[in-house]
């Protein structure tokens, strides 16, 4: 069984503050606690990982990106480049994934993207770069400004797990749009990525009824 983390501290302040404008956090704080810590690294390693994730259950996520930190040690372009095929097959990439994690290694080697930089830009500039990169999407650009730049207001409206906690929050009747899910998330700025953190964790939550 995975262990598990200890509750984040670091997102008391913006919880409290979201429990206090909003009622049914409020009750879902009460009744959930705080999330579970929950960083990647920043760089390459941080968002190679986060592709890794993409179209897999966390349980494989764990899995693949536990063998791909055992056969790139250290995770960085010239060691993942350096894999062949064989070794990313037994690792779990599929095909594309192979594409698309030496494409980026080869484009952080080749200066065409600079995480660095990324770090300093604001979060849509952040965004827009990064979804240049072949297989990086805006929903990757936006879990690797939570947990890897640990930018705070990002609201990541189209990750279906964050959906269907608003939907369960807020007692809808279906799957909120994403227009929909941009409406509700207003009034939580500027903690909006403290609000998808708890929606994780409350839509996992054993204690949470249905």
């Amino acid at each position: 069984m995975q262990p598990q983390a200890p509750p984040d501290e670091s997102l008391r302040p913006a919880l409290d503050a979201l429990a206090e404008c909003d009622a049914d956090i409020a009750r879902a704080y009460e009744v959930c606690g705080l999330p579970p810590e929950r960083r990647r690294p920043t760089g390459f390693a941080g968002l190679l990982t986060i592709m890794t994730a993409q179209q897999v259950s966390a349980q494989a996520a764990r899995a693949i990106i536990g063998r791909l930190l055992a056969a790139a040690d250290p995770l960085t372009p010239r060691t993942v480049l350096a894999l062949d095929e064989a070794a990313f097959k037994q690792i779990g990439f599929s095909r594309q994934k192979v594409r698309y994690g030496r494409a980026l290694a080869e484009d952080v080697l080749a200066g065409r993207i600079d995480l660095e930089a990324v770090a300093r830009m604001d979060d849509e500039a952040a965004i827009e770069t990064l979804v240049r990169v072949k297989g990086v999407g805006r929903w990757t650009a936006e879990i690797y400004l939570l947990f890897a730049l640990r930018r705070p207001d990002v609201w990541p409206v189209d990750d279906l797990a964050v959906c269907a906690g608003v939907q369960r929050l807020k007692g809808l009747a279906e799957r909120p749009s994403r227009d929909c899910m941009l409406e509700i998330g207003e009034p939580w700025r500027p903690h909006r990525s403290a609000a998808a953190r708890f929606l994780w964790h409350f839509y996992h939550h054993p204690g949470v009824p249905d």
